[in-house]
């Protein structure tokens, strides 16, 4: 798969995927996209009810989610366990490139940012005492997931047109399985076929502003059944 560096409108890097014409973030902003999408709508939000959190990534790619959610287990003292989804992990001299740590995270982050990376596969890795990684080498099709477990869904796969495979009402009922009762989904798409799909699943579905470029994106939540 042939990458391509490339910096977003925030300042901050994204990849672009040539075989695919696709990039791993917006081009308005990658840094705003994770931070808008996944930290304020979907971590943030089940913060506020509790602090306890296992938070499902569904896809790794440049572990730019994964380092923003990094800093708020620290500065709220809220336990996270965050299991994320990669196949195809990028290479130490990829992420080396992205430059995350030097032009937009907190210097004090980059051990964290490399340790990420670096961490082994496919078991629980203890980063700090309040925010545990595992990265797990299987794509979303192979992955079964324990029921009712997760707080949190990032669902950052590629776009619906790129990866349809990952946007089925076949997928989409797996994860509603896995989410705790008051738990979400969280992603920046907002298509209505994708909408549908998590309906179907059981999933209400909240309509949200978008980060800079996007009109819209989506919270899945799973209903709380007294």
């Amino acid at each position: 798969m042939h990458l391509e560096i490339r910096q977003t409108k925030d300042g901050s890097n994204t990849l672009y995927v040539a075989d695919l014409n696709e990039h791993y973030h917006s081009v308005h902003g990658a840094l705003q996209e994770s931070q808008h999408v996944f930290i304020k709508h979907g971590l943030e939000h089940v913060l506020e009810s509790k602090k306890d959190i296992k938070v499902l990534e569904v896809g790794f790619g440049t572990g730019l989610n994964a380092i923003l959610t990094f800093p708020v287990a620290l500065a709220q003292k809220a336990f996270i366990q965050y299991d994320t989804l990669e196949k195809h992990p990028l290479s130490a001299e990829v992420v080396q490139q992205l430059q995350y740590g030097q032009f937009i995270l907190n210097p004090e982050l980059l051990d964290y940012f490399r340790q990420l990376h670096d961490s082994p596969w496919n078991e629980p890795v203890d980063i700090i005492p309040y925010f545990t990684l595992q990265k797990i080498h299987e794509t979303l099709e192979e992955f079964v997931p324990p029921r009712s477990y997760y707080d949190v869904i990032y669902f950052d796969a590629f776009a619906p047109e790129k990866q349809p495979e990952l946007w089925t009402d076949a997928v989409f009922e797996k994860l509603y399985k896995a989410t705790r009762p008051g738990g979400v989904l969280v992603t920046y798409c907002a298509k209505g076929s994708f909408k549908r799909s998590l309906k179907a699943a059981g999933f209400e579905v909240e309509a949200l502003p978008g980060p800079p470029g996007k009109r819209e994106m989506t919270r899945g939540v799973k209903p709380v059944v007294l």
